[in-house]
């Protein structure tokens, strides 16, 4: 009973209960298991499931590959003809006396496919993809349309990065301008043209003065039009009412739209695109619906105000456009490995069109998501991410015609003697971090196993009443996460009104030889020589440092909730502050204390020689690493991000130093504890294995368990199998010899077994329980009488991947990993012993690391 597929209603997918009878327990020597008729009725893409609120027991879907009922044929994976046989589908067909049936003559829909929540075979979706290459080229030789038809297909890859990066673009621009307007819907209207923003609303008027470039008559606050006036306690109170309703409704019809529309849309998308990109099938995860609710309801989620970003999600987006666009062509819809080739280019394209970083995209998607990425795919995936970049500059949904988010100008070299105040940024960012991933998984624990996860609306009201509360009082809480890294990476000018450029005027000091730059020199130059800071400056440190531990504590919470939420710009807001503070300090410092050994040489008094900006960029890049254990990427991602070209080495030295500290304090970013967290089976390519354990310690049947179940080439009947596929969970039986010998010949899946023997009683006449079976080439000897034969040798795989029961446990880890394997066999001698699935090693894996084994299952 593995995915029965009957959800009702729009709770169907919020239910725990309900999807817990998704998989059911099964032995560790086998697979998950579904009758044919669950087969036909499994769910297309667009089926709604929760993953995040569900506890599903999937003790050994892990193991299997999963399933696309709108795949086709295929071929061996393992590079031999008879497997490509099963793929055909089955026939009805003669040899000899008529009663030998071969059924693999025609296509059969579902033989070679993948169920729900399984993990495909990597190796038999690169065979068949270059069978089909093969086949391919071989007929653009004979005819001049063949030819044509090869260079489409070369070319098709191509143009479906060309669609990704244009779709991919043009939402994420959408989004952009939607959040800006709906964010300042909260603090007033624009009279003139409602559907501008507060910046927007503005630009046109011939009223607004530079002092208050912010204020001109189109646009009204809420205490105007409903108080009409914007000064007093009656009009901040107002403001303040109205600020937390829109806060309110908004995360309100966010969090309903997810619940009722498409539970996988919550989150932040980036763990469950690890594991699918590993090979792991989530059906609807990446549907048409889960891509318009994601889009919707990000949009409300980042302008209620919570402490979220849209940079993950719309990852999850530019994938899911990917996905869908994969349907237009056969060759990515009917070959989940080709599939997954074009999901690591879309996750480039999200980051590309979320921070204007085509290049760190390209390195994201490398570095951190992708778990198979040829070379092809690199280019392609820089392909998607320079047009998702320009189409996105095209619609300059910032107003700036900048691609990037956070451009920034430092007219201040930093100095060798900077890198200390960097580094300890650095620590900060990997203690920030670690302390982050530990309290966040803990508070998500205590969503999934307390009554907490069962009212996720009122979690979600709940903590948005909570945030607007406390956010509104504080200028630098109230803004944006966007807004308010844009502030603190500013290098103050003569044209800034900001509070944290409120520093007092240079005066004459003849015992310094402090003197005053002229106003035209200051002018010229855009910049101004570090002076005393003034009491606005010391207000806006007060409000950041309490912007910064609420800010620590809010995302805690946040993160995870059932609305769509980043966490790249609340991390990066979190060391914007810490920088920027430490920034300031520093600037005083070498103001007051410009003699000090450390200052000697290269600081002299009257000059600019620390920008507090900076240090906020480089405090963001470091609580961003120490979070996600991000590093080349991230480095290209700020530079990318700020145009700060000239900074890469003080961002390298804060994130390395990150990363040590946090991996010092736990091996998991943040995206690998959700993972772990959750029960995905991911296989992660960055931990060592260290153990001297061999395959015999890990492989089932254990000594104490009873025998593997195995089919035998020949003499077993269609009743027989059927009994032993009725009687198991498993979803592969190996197929020997003869049960006395035990030599092994192939390995067939369950799923193939089911619709063959199905197909062979539906459509040849004869076949009954008592036909025999025979994997064989060729049957020598055929009965004069009796019913049809019926000949599975096409369905067989006669390469199936085997291991010798003294292998190293370290050998066989790799093999699976690199190869993406989903079981091995074990043999001693040529005779099977038994078999280690996808499943077995992440137990053991947990169990050597003192873990709880049974913790690997799909919640």
């Amino acid at each position: 009973m593995l995915v029965h597929k009957q959800f009702q209603g729009k709770e169907r997918c919020y239910n725990v209960a309900a999807a817990r009878h998704m998989c059911a327990r099964m032995d560790n020597t086998g697979y998950c298991n579904e009758n044919y008729e669950s087969l036909h009725n499994a769910a297309s893409d667009d089926e709604l499931v929760d993953i995040a609120g569900a506890t599903l027991d999937f003790s050994n879907t892990e193991d299997v590959p999963p399933l696309d009922p709108e795949y086709g044929s295929g071929h061996d994976g393992y590079g031999n003809t008879g497997y490509s046989n099963g793929m055909t589908g089955n026939g009805a067909g003669s040899s000899g006396n008529g009663k030998l049936m071969d059924l693999l003559d025609e296509p059969v829909p579902g033989v070679g496919t993948y169920e729900d929540f399984n993990t495909i075979d990597w190796v038999r979706e690169k065979s068949k993809d270059r069978d089909r290459h093969r086949e391919i080229t071989s007929k653009s030789e004979q005819s001049t349309w063949a030819l044509l038809h090869s260079i489409c297909d070369a070319f098709s890859g191509w143009l479906l990065m060309l669609l990704i990066g244009l779709m991919s673009g043009a939402l994420a621009g959408l989004i952009d301008i939607s959040a800006h307007w709906l964010t300042d819907l909260k603090e007033g209207v624009c009279l003139s043209r409602f559907w501008f923003n507060h910046e927007h609303c503005c630009w046109g008027s011939n009223q607004t003065t530079f002092q208050e470039r912010d204020k001109c008559p189109q646009w009204q606050s809420w205490a105007e039009l409903l108080a009409g006036s914007s000064e007093g306690a009656a009009a901040y109170i107002v403001n303040y009412l109205m600020f937390t309703l829109c806060a309110l409704l908004f995360s309100f019809l966010a969090v309903i739209l997810v619940r009722a529309f498409a539970p996988y849309a919550c989150g932040s998308g980036i763990p469950e695109i690890k594991t699918i990109l590993s090979g792991f099938i989530i059906r609807g995860y990446l549907g048409k619906w889960t891509l318009i609710i994601k889009t919707i309801t990000l949009v409300l989620a980042v302008s209620s105000g919570l402490s979220l970003g849209k940079e993950g999600p719309l990852v999850h987006v530019a994938c899911c456009c990917a996905n869908i666009l994969c349907h237009l062509f056969t060759k990515y819809r009917q070959n989940e490995a080709k599939r997954r080739e074009v999901l690591s280019a879309a996750a480039a394209v999200g980051v590309s069109v979320a921070f204007g970083a085509p290049i760190g995209g390209v390195l994201f998607s490398l570095e951190e998501v992708s778990y198979y990425f040829p070379l092809k795919t690199l280019w392609r995936s820089f392909f998607a991410a320079l047009v998702a970049a320009f189409t996105l500059r095209s619609i300059n949904p910032f107003g700036n015609s900048r691609l990037v988010l956070f451009y920034v100008e430092f007219h201040t070299p930093w100095h060798m003697v900077e890198l200390v105040p960097f580094i300890l940024l650095g620590v900060f960012g990997g203690l920030w971090g670690a302390l982050f991933i530990r309290a966040n998984i803990a508070w998500c624990r205590r969503r999934k196993t307390t009554r907490l996860g069962h009212y996720p609306v009122l979690e979600v009201l709940v903590v948005t009443g909570i945030t607007a509360l406390l956010s509104f009082p504080n200028s630098y809480t109230r803004m944006s996460g966007s807004e308010l890294i844009s502030e603190l990476f500013n290098d103050c000018s003569l044209l800034d009104s900001s509070q944290l450029c409120e520093y007092n005027s240079s005066e004459n000091r003849s015992d310094s030889g402090v003197f005053s730059a002229t106003l035209a020199d200051r002018a010229f130059s855009n910049t101004l020589p570090d002076r005393p800071a003034g009491p606005g400056v010391y207000t806006a440190l007060w409000q950041l440092a309490l912007a910064l531990f609420f800010k620590m504590l809010v995302t805690v919470v946040t993160f995870g909730m059932k609305v769509p939420s980043g966490l790249f710009i609340p991390s990066m807001a979190v060391g914007a502050i810490a920088g920027r503070l430490l920034g300031v300090a520093m600037e005083q410092m070498a103001l007051n204390h410009h003699d000090w050994i450390i200052f000697k040489g290269w600081c002299s008094p009257g000059a600019d020689c620390i920008t507090p900006g900076l240090y906020a960029m480089v405090g963001a890049a470091a609580c961003l690493g120490g979070v996600t254990r991000m590093t080349i990427s991230l480095v290209v991602i700020m530079f990318e991000l700020t145009g700060g070209l000239e900074y890469i080495v003080p961002l390298m030295a804060a994130i390395m130093t990150s990363k040590w500290v946090a991996d010092a304090l736990g091996r998991e970013g943040i995206y690998e504890a959700h993972i772990r967290l959750n029960g995905y089976p991911f296989l992660e390519t960055k931990e060592e294995y260290g153990h001297k354990t061999l395959a015999q310690d890990v492989m089932h049947p254990r000594q104490s368990e009873p025998l593997l179940v195995v089919l035998t080439q020949e003499g077993m009947s269609v009743g027989e199998i059927e009994g032993v596929i009725a009687d198991t969970d498993y979803s592969g039986f190996p197929v020997v010899v003869s049960q006395e010998s035990q030599r092994l010949v192939g390995f067939v899946l369950r799923r193939d077994l089911v619709i063959s023997l199905d197909n062979a009683r539906k459509r040849q006449e004869g076949v009954v329980s008592a036909s025999l079976v025979f994997f064989l080439e060729h049957v020598t000897q055929q009965p004069f009488s009796g019913p049809p034969v019926v000949k599975l040798r096409g369905i067989l795989d006669l390469s199936p991947f085997t291991v010798t029961d003294h292998t190293p446990m370290a050998i066989a880890v790799d093999i699976f990993r690199k190869l993406g394997l989903r079981q091995c066999l074990v043999t001693h001698n040529g005779r099977l012993l038994g078999i280690i699935t996808k499943k077995d090693i992440l137990k053991h894996m947990a169990q050597m690391a003192n873990r709880d084994p049974d913790s690997i299952l799909f919640n």
